[in-house]
């Protein structure tokens, strides 16, 4: 039987850095409509295809995708969290 050190594969190491690269994108931002991004706002065309926006309160499926970037929005519309899942 092999031996699995978690945080060792590959692929979790990979989704690791997409989450941190997406995370420094998007923290703190609003979503914006808008065809370009600036400093306070992220435009939807630039996110990847597949994505859910997670507005508060909102029902989620049980799904495991782990190439779906999930951003999760606060009250005032800012990114709070970002994550694969």
């Amino acid at each position: 039987m092999p031996l699995i050190v978690p945080d060792l594969n590959p692929a979790s190491t990979s989704s690791s850095s997409q989450q941190q690269e997406w995370t420094t994108k998007l923290l703190g931002k609003t979503l914006t409509s808008d065809t370009r991004s600036d400093n306070l706002s992220f435009a939807k065309q630039d996110l990847p295809k597949d994505h859910r926006i997670v507005e508060p309160g909102a029902m989620l499926t049980q799904d495991y995708r782990p190439e779906r970037l999930n951003i999760h929005l606060g009250e005032d519309g800012t990114v709070r969290h970002v994550d694969f899942k």
